[in-house]
């Protein structure tokens, strides 16, 4: 079985989406790092690794590092295999492994730091994941996690059909082994599966006409974000083609909105094994 067999996922395979998280992986790199120090650590776990997006900034900003990235799709590694065999410059300094991220194949104590991003939200039971985590790691070693909170979303002027169809998708992730407000969760989460010193913090984009470029390029972002949902879900039943023709046009005409406003948090958690 494939992982689309296993866990429905919101954005597909092809090689649009894969180059499209690869941008994304770029584009919210100075958010998602800011607070982020993995020099101490030699070999780093990194559940789900997709596409190798993420694996590239890691070995790039921490050069001491050894990564190990698993994820349950073989497209995507297989993808992330190509793409980080481009660069020579971390040769022998990574793997990348086909493993489901709830029955890690690995000795315990194997790890000293783990990474996750954009993960629990697409998994059915991320306590699983987070105790199969915390079993590899040794005493000492620290989690990043950073999770969606979709609840937050917010976009002026008032956009009905757009909020038709970001309801529609945090249904069907509900619905389907998924969880877009996990981010808020990530405490408790860790909490229960025995982590220590655990530590969460607001990430925000807000933009309104103080930020006008970054505004219209945040929302263009947002719009191939939410667009690379629209196949899946119009043959789920979840919304029409003329749903998402409409969305789509709303979300262009607030991009270039002289007084749009743009925000949404995610949450970013860190915490110790002791």
């Amino acid at each position: 079985m494939s992982q689309n067999d296993h866990f429905p996922y919101l954005h597909g395979f092809s090689e649009k989406e894969q180059n499209r998280l690869r941008y994304q992986a770029k584009f919210n790199e100075h958010r998602i790092y800011r607070d982020i120090n993995f020099s101490r650590v030699k070999n780093l776990l990194e559940v789900g690794c997709g596409v190798g997006a993420q694996s590239e900034i890691l070995l790039r900003r921490f050069p001491n590092i050894k990564l190990t990235g698993i994820d349950l799709n073989d497209k995507q590694t297989a993808s992330a295999r190509k793409y980080l065999n481009n660069m020579p410059q971390f040769k022998d300094r990574y793997s990348i492994l086909d493993m489901n991220a709830e029955n890690i194949d690995f000795d315990s104590n194997s790890f000293d730091g783990a990474f996750l991003c954009w993960i629990l939200e697409h998994v059915p039971h991320p306590s699983k994941v987070l105790s199969e985590i915390r079993r590899v790691l040794s005493p000492g070693s620290t989690i990043v996690i950073t999770e969606v909170l979709n609840s937050s979303f917010f976009l002026e002027p008032y956009s009905p059909n757009v909020w038709k169809y970001w309801m529609a998708f945090n249904d069907y992730q509900l619905e389907n082994a998924g969880d877009p407000f996990v981010g808020a969760k990530l405490g408790n989460l860790l909490q229960a599966g025995g982590f220590q010193n655990i530590h969460t913090k607001v990430k925000t984009m807000h933009f309104d006409n103080r930020f006008p470029n970054d505004r219209k390029e945040t929302i263009d972002f947002w719009t191939d974000l939410l667009m690379s949902a629209k196949d899946l879900l119009i043959d789920s039943n979840q919304i029409t083609e003329e749903l998402a023709q409409l969305a789509e046009k709303e979300l262009r005409q607030v991009a270039r909105d002289p007084n749009a406003v743009f925000y949404y948090s995610f949450i970013q958690a860190q915490a110790k094994v002791v």
